[in-house]
């Protein structure tokens, strides 16, 4: 196989960098380590030629942007997050090694570009009605939302100091009291947990904080691009991960481990296929070889043996890895949190990206408004 470096690769698929590692990441293009420099890359000269083959027998205007919103090419620039080469980069940082020590404000404080964390911020702040911490959080964001100046013609550290109040109020909001300390601590001391279930959830938030333009932050960054308030970014990021596609994605593991559990792994996917279901939070576009966030969280809860058995009769069934959903449903059966858990703590986290992509949004002066293809009559 002919490899070739990453100026010439540019040159030849007439593409920013950023899509170049779209490609990669996307397992359209093959690389690997540069021999005589291990801090670059080749890339494979075969992939490159098909991919420019395809451009030019004629794919038209629409069909390009129709493919773009699903999986498809880059369709705006961003400075926070991207995924390259398997791996989830914050600010040019590995979002795993961050996770190793770094508490949420800490890579949010990354995130936005701002000040030391925050752990204190809204230590008194009540807690809207609800009965469940999902439902505290979007009215506590939709309240916010409907007495916040709009973010229009602000700049960004006005926003960073307001989206640290945000975050504060909102783990209110999920805990259903007030409280100090960093929000994995505050949400550690809600559930009941030891210090080292402690640390497991302060790993997991900073895993999902961000992950580049997915449909939650999409929401948010249209939400941004209209100078709406702050908190109404946040919440239309929210209102989109209630959905089964998304943020509701562990709900379903968590339903097949708690069965695989109690009554084996064959005898829950069993019956996945008998509802004509497919195995859950395993296998991600962006990972070709596996997501680095669930591997990580795994590795390092060391799942008890009867979930480890079901994880990996998942992971074997339908030939594909576990994804960062089915790493926050095992969190959960193996810290006995309640079913809402996978939401609240992917919710919480990605609060910090949403704000991120709203400051960078409302920076950038831009209307995000693209036009639709009519097929109607």
């Amino acid at each position: 196989m002919s490899w070739i470096g990453r100026d010439e690769a540019l040159d030849a698929l007439g593409v920013k960098p950023q899509t170049l590692y779209a490609y990669v990441s996307r397992g359209l293009i093959a690389s690997h380590p540069d021999e005589n420099d291990p801090r670059a890359s080749v890339y494979s000269a075969a992939d490159i030629a098909g991919l420019v083959q395809r451009r030019r027998s004629g794919r038209g205007r629409q069909a390009i942007a129709s493919a773009a919103i699903s999986w498809g090419d880059p369709v705006m620039e961003t400075a926070i997050t991207t995924v390259r080469d398997g791996k989830l980069i914050y600010r040019g940082k590995d979002a795993v090694k961050l996770a190793a020590d770094a508490t949420l404000e800490e890579v949010a404080a990354l995130l936005w570009q701002a000040p030391a964390p925050f752990p204190s911020r809204a230590a008194g702040a009540v807690a809207p009605a609800g009965e469940t911490g999902k439902a505290r959080l979007l009215t506590c964001l939709a309240m916010q939302a409907a007495s916040d100046p709009p973010s229009f013609g602000r700049g960004s550290a006005a926003l960073a100091e307001e989206g640290a109040l945000l975050m504060a109020s909102g783990c209110t909001a999920v805990t259903g009291t007030s409280g100090r300390g960093f929000y994995h601590q505050r949400l550690g001391r809600h559930w009941g947990l030891s210090p080292g279930g402690t640390d497991l959830l302060r790993r997991a938030l900073v895993l999902v904080a961000d992950h580049e333009l997915n449909p939650s932050t999409f929401a948010a960054r249209v939400a941004a691009s209209t100078g709406a308030p702050l908190a109404a970014c946040a919440l239309a990021g929210c209102a989109t991960l209630t959905g089964p596609l998304h943020g509701e994605a562990s709900a379903r593991a968590l339903a097949y481990l708690n069965r695989a559990v109690e009554d084996g792994p064959q005898a829950a996917l069993a019956a996945l296929a008998a509802r004509g279901e497919r195995i859950p939070a395993v296998g991600h576009a962006l990972y070709p070889a596996g997501d680095p966030r669930a591997a990580a969280l795994l590795r390092w809860m060391k799942p008890a043996p009867a979930l480890k058995r079901a994880i990996k009769a998942a992971e074997q069934a339908s030939g594909e890895a576990s994804n960062v959903d089915m790493a926050l449903a095992a969190l959960s059966v193996q810290l006995s949190l309640p079913e809402d858990a996978p939401f609240l703590i992917f919710a919480s986290g990605r609060m910090a990206g949403w704000i991120a992509h709203a400051i960078e949004q409302q920076a950038s002066g831009r209307l995000i408004r693209p036009r639709a293809n009519y097929t109607g009559r």
